[in-house]
């Protein structure tokens, strides 16, 4: 049986509706989606959603999570506080693109109110078909741990 690669998805109430067309688009391309909420387009807290994706992404649990809420800001600022978590905001192609080849960005952030659901797929889709470049990136990256 072929290993699966896992995602973890999670995101508040504004990217509730971004979210299920993300996880089909990454279900047809072979990747296991564990979905961490919202389900509903009623007002919560992003932490609350974000914190299990950064969870399973610190854990190894899923190989990467996709975040989303309005801004893509709390998400981001959240998930950033777990230790092995790289979470880029993300809002077109070539930062996505970038995030992964000079960052290792390991959870995409996706700022819902500012990008239409077309640009969200693509954004995702760019983000996990990206590659790190290793060398002088990779000096850069182990420097951002505090310890």
């Amino acid at each position: 049986m072929e290993n699966k690669k896992v995602i973890s998805i999670g995101c508040d109430h504004a990217g509730f509706p971004y979210k299920d067309a993300i996880r089909k688009m990454l279900e047809s391309q072979g990747y296991e989606v564990i979905n961490r909420g919202t389900d509903s387009p009623e007002s919560v807290d992003y932490p609350d959603f974000v914190h299990p994706v950064a969870e399973d992404v610190e854990s190894g649990r899923s190989w990467m999570g996709v975040i989303i809420c309005g801004s893509g800001n709390g998400a981001a600022m959240t998930a950033n506080k777990h230790q092995g978590v790289r979470a880029a905001l993300c809002w077109d192609n070539e930062i996505a693109s970038l995030a992964r080849q000079h960052n290792d960005a390991n959870v995409v952030s996706i700022p819902a109110r500012f990008v239409n659901e077309a640009t969200a797929l693509s954004i995702v889709d760019t983000f996990f078909n990206a590659s790190f470049e290793g060398g002088r990136h990779a000096r850069r990256v182990n420097k951002i741990a505090c310890t």
